[in-house]
C-alpha cells in the first residue's frame, strides 16, 4: 500500500576523493627513510594528502624547506608515471610508474667510498 519513496537526488556533487599513499607504498618509502636516518642524512618527514596529489616530504631539519618530495599523482598514470621525486629547487629528479625504481635516485646518496 505504501510505495517506497525514492532517495532524494544529490543537489551538491561530492568533492573529489583525497589521494593517499597505500600501506605497501609507505613501507617502501619508510624503509628508505629509515636507512637515510641511520646514515645521518635525513631527520624528519611530513605527509600531505591533497585532492590531486599525495606528498611525502623529507627534511634535514624541521624548520627548513624539504630536501626532497616524493609525490603520487594518479592523473599522470597514463602519461609520465604516477610517482615523482622532486628536489629542493623544484626540479623533477625522477618520474615513473614503479615506486622502487623512482626511489633509486635517492638511494645513490647512501653509496659512499670506503677508505
Amino acid at each position: 500500500m505504501n510505495a517506497p519513496t525514492p532517495p532524494p537526488s544529490n543537489l551538491y556533487p561530492l568533492p573529489p576523493a583525497q589521494v593517499a599513499f597505500q600501506r605497501s607504498e609507505l613501507s617502501v618509502i619508510l624503509s628508505l627513510y629509515g636507512r637515510m636516518v641511520a646514515a645521518g642524512e635525513w631527520r624528519d618527514y611530513g605527509i600531505s594528502c591533497l585532492r590531486e596529489v599525495a606528498v611525502f616530504s623529507v627534511f634535514r631539519r624541521t624548520a627548513e624547506t624539504p630536501l626532497y618530495r616524493i609525490e603520487k599523482r594518479p592523473k599522470l598514470r597514463d602519461r609520465q608515471g604516477i610517482y615523482a621525486v622532486v628536489g629542493m629547487d623544484g626540479r623533477i629528479l625522477r618520474r615513473g610508474h614503479d615506486l622502487k625504481t623512482v626511489l633509486r635516485v635517492l638511494e645513490r646518496k647512501l653509496i659512499r667510498a670506503v677508505d
